[in-house]
């Protein structure tokens, strides 16, 4: 019989415990050095914007006076490319996931689509400025206008939707499913009553979420030739329009030509990131409050 020796047991362990401590440093200091870099980053941002910030900031139209310029027309922009992007969004997501998961048989049809809507989301955003640049702006004759930028995006942020509806969709316990078709529910009956009910607070963490992706984007929107100069407020989905992240980066690209455009574009960077960390914010507060727990 062999014995186990305490010290070769220990000196083993040591130089194990040794190399862990040296990887848990290491990754410590990847993790220290991305927050300091995005600290930084944050604090330049506000350090050149906070001091733009104000009423007439907020309430003005474009400008090529520093002074002068507002946001307003971006900040309906967005608001207008928002109620574009939603319905649809939610429509066809949460459609499509509803099929995936309730309807369609499982075999190479089904494994074909999901696979194919899992690579869309990995696709680079300025692809779907080129798709919609050839569809909407063009062959359609929309030109550049809120009803084109909101379907652009909207194809962009869609597989975001129809995953996380799917993810939501799944996590209903079949144990219900089974127990609305005990009752005498039809198929519908039950995703109705039952499913949708229950995976709504995912859904719609999943949609917002979405929203927020589509209006933090920019290079589809450049792509499909949406303007920053003096345009008039947009009234409604068939005017030209623009949105944060484009005005940031105008103004950021003229910065070189007028100095004061860096600072409107950091202050404009402010509003952006309130906006999505609001929206964001409350994604999770849907998501821990109304998602049940089986």
């Amino acid at each position: 019989m062999k014995y186990i020796d305490k010290n070769q047991v220990q000196k083993k362990m040591g130089s194990r415990l040794i190399v862990n401590n040296i990887a848990k440093a290491l990754f410590l200091l990847a993790a220290l050095f991305g927050i300091a870099v995005l600290a930084v980053l944050i604090y330049r941002v506000i350090r050149d914007g906070i001091g733009w910030i104000n009423m007439d900031f907020l309430m003005n139209k474009l400008s090529t006076d520093p002074e002068r310029a507002g946001i307003m027309g971006a900040i309906l922009g967005t608001l207008w490319l928002m109620l574009i992007v939603a319905p649809v969004t939610m429509i066809l997501g949460v459609g499509t996931a509803i099929y995936l998961e309730e309807y369609a048989k499982k075999g190479r049809l089904q494994s074909f689509i999901q696979t194919n809507i899992s690579n869309l989301a990995g696709v680079p955003s300025v692809v779907f400025g080129i798709l919609g640049l050839t569809v909407f702006a063009r062959w359609m004759d929309l030109g550049s206008v809120i009803l084109a930028g909101g379907l652009t995006m909207s194809l962009l942020v869609l597989p975001v939707v129809v995953v996380s509806s799917q993810e939501a969709i799944r996590a209903v316990p079949q144990f219900l499913r089974e127990a609305s078709y005990g009752m005498g529910a039809t198929k519908w009956q039950t995703i109705k009553n039952v499913v949708l009910p229950t995976s709504i607070p995912g859904i719609l963490t999943g949609v917002i979420l979405a929203l927020s992706r589509a209006i933090g984007e920019t290079a589809p929107l450049v792509v499909l030739g949406i303007p920053a100069l003096l345009i008039p407020f947009p009234d409604n989905i068939l005017d030209k329009f623009t949105i944060l992240p484009v005005q940031i980066y105008y103004w950021t690209v003229d910065s070189a030509l007028v100095a004061e455009y860096a600072n409107l574009a950091a202050a404009t960077i402010i509003i952006l990131l309130l906006v999505l960390f609001i929206m964001n914010s409350v994604a999770v507060l849907i998501r821990n409050k109304f998602q049940k727990r089986y």
